[in-house]
């Protein structure tokens, strides 16, 4: 059975939020988004090494996916993160029947289709 292995960037005061730039994700005003490259180091980084090491299928909420798949599949062909997004299976848990355009992704309708997939042999989630 795969397991379901959760990845967060979050502050101490409770956001939680991608590493990417201010304009990233601005919903509700938000003004702060990229406030993890500034407190980053080392440690940051190989945290980030670890949760992409091996092999891996991605598991997405529609937001998510939207945001990754505007990005990931557009980055050179030498970047890491892009390389290993790009092998993963990405399995979007959706309500919306809007299309998954990026290679490999499968729409979820809901948690026992989810089940399903867990069930299934292959890198954990």
């Amino acid at each position: 059975m795969r397991k379901v292995i959760g990845g967060a960037f979050i502050s101490l005061d409770g956001v939680v939020q991608a590493p990417g730039g201010p304009e990233e994700d601005t919903t509700g005003g938000f003004a702060h988004g990229g406030w993890i490259w500034p407190v980053s180091d080392e440690a940051v980084g190989h945290q980030l090494d670890t949760l992409f090491a091996g092999d891996f299928d991605l598991l997405l909420g529609r937001r998510t996916y939207d945001i990754f798949a505007a990005y990931w599949p557009f980055m050179p062909d030498d970047n890491r993160i892009a390389a290993k997004f790009a092998k993963a299976q990405k399995y979007v848990l959706t309500r919306s029947d809007a299309p998954l355009d990026w290679q490999g992704s499968h729409r979820l309708a809901d948690l026992d289709a989810l089940a399903k997939v867990k069930a299934e042999d292959g890198p954990d989630l």
